[in-house]
């Protein structure tokens, strides 16, 4: 019975990644097929008269070197920001009492209760009137002030678990507070850090409707507003634009990877209660 249950599980595993991994393959395929071809009857994971022109035409007959500029830099500027805001703003929640403290907690809990499609309409207003419509600014702005809430509770969550003691000991060695923040409590909070950095970034990356909605200029689009630009009403680019999904999804597994050591014990702070 034992081994029936190990083998049924086994069984569970290898049909979830491989559900997992079809939808990549086949978005790999797409783009080795010669004339753009969407549908095929041949099950072979690299098609027949295999291609990598679309590959070079995304790079360099499209405006992807472009998009890719705009989206890394809005990613960056937002990975920035919401570290440097979560980090600080997630050690007060967590270390001090003030008037407001619970409120403001509660409030970035109830931001994240509505989807983002409602909050375009008032983000759309406040972009008018500080005049950020149509510039990678606004986007930066849109972005962090999205992501932050989640942000600032992941960083408030795993300062709980670090001891008082430290900061208590650096103080005695002669720190100032500001000092024991950051040369102390910071190092240990690596983790915590590191899944901020990665939903910052990723929030940014790949989102598309807030872009939509901010963005009109094609010289400032993004890699989601530029690949989207690539289906027509008539005929659509399957070959270029499944080229461009696979490049674009690169450096989140690129970021991923550099972060991977931090986010085991990120994603399972709070697990273990003393």
């Amino acid at each position: 019975m034992r081994h029936l249950t190990k083998l049924i599980s086994y069984a569970i595993l290898i049909l979830a990644s491989a559900a997992s991994i079809y939808p990549i393959v086949q978005v790999i395929g797409i783009s080795l097929r010669p004339d753009d071809r969407l549908f095929s009857t041949s099950l072979a994971i690299i098609p027949e008269r295999a291609t990598f022109h679309a590959y070079y035409a995304i790079l360099f007959e499209k405006d992807f070197l472009l998009w890719l500029r705009n989206s890394s830099i809005v990613a960056l500027f937002v990975t920035i920001l919401g570290v440097s805001l979560a980090s600080t703003s997630g050690y007060a929640f967590s270390r001090f009492r003030f008037k407001g403290h619970s409120a403001g907690l509660f409030s970035f809990l109830v931001t994240q209760m509505f989807p983002a499609t409602m909050l375009l309409l008032p983000l759309y207003v406040l972009m008018r009137q500080f005049h950020l419509l149509n510039s990678l600014l606004g986007l930066v702005v849109a972005y962090t002030v999205t992501a932050l809430p989640f942000c600032v509770w992941t960083m408030k969550g795993y300062y709980d678990t670090i001891p008082r003691e430290l900061e208590e000991a650096a103080l005695v060695d002669g720190s100032g507070e500001f000092g024991a923040f950051l040369r102390i409590i910071l190092p240990v909070a690596a983790p915590g850090l590191a899944i901020t950095a990665l939903f910052s970034f990723m929030s940014a990356w790949s989102e598309y409707i807030v872009a939509r909605v901010i963005l009109s200029d094609k010289g400032l689009f993004t890699l989601p507003l530029g690949l989207e630009g690539l289906s027509g009403t008539y005929q659509t680019e399957w070959a270029n634009y499944a080229a461009g999904s696979i490049l674009v999804s690169l450096p989140v597994v690129a970021v991923f990877l550099f972060l991977a050591r931090f986010l085991v014990s990120g994603l399972t702070l709070g697990a273990v209660k003393e």
